[in-house]
């Protein structure tokens, strides 16, 4: 049973998955650094807040954090536009480029009459026996 378990551990989807998880989480850390220290007060300079957390309304006896709400969206878009730009942009790319192409429809074809080869329809002289051909219609 033990053996099993270290197999399904050490199988490669699992592996890269874990690797994933834990670079998501790093690079989450990172765009949030990002938001809270660099941007947050480049546009808490423009509102006139030095800090958009501290952003709150009180509603009832209710204190609603919506600065948070706001860095938390900041945060979130950088992040969709980062895995956009970095990670899905890239992929598309070089799927379609190493995905067939869609080739050119292959050319009507008519028999030899001399070595009843199958040629191109336009052609006038056969490529195997080298008859001459009539002209195509």
């Amino acid at each position: 049973m033990l053996k099993g378990f270290g197999k399904f551990i050490m199988r490669g989807n699992v592996v890269d998955l874990a690797v994933a998880v834990v670079m998501g989480a790093a690079f989450g850390a990172v765009v949030t650094a990002l938001v809270k220290d660099l941007l947050t007060p480049v546009i808490a300079a423009l509102v006139g807040k030095p800090d958009l957390s501290s952003l709150a309304f009180t509603l009832n006896g209710s204190r609603f954090l919506y600065g948070d709400f706001i860095n938390a969206l900041i945060s979130f878009v950088l992040i969709a536009a980062a895995v956009y730009y970095f990670v899905i942009a890239p992929l598309n790319a070089l799927t379609r480029r190493l995905s067939p192409q869609a080739d050119e429809p292959p050319p009507k074809l008519k028999e030899c009459p001399e070595c009843l080869s199958e040629i191109p329809e336009a052609a006038r002289r056969c490529k195997f026996c080298t008859s001459a051909l009539a002209a195509a219609a």
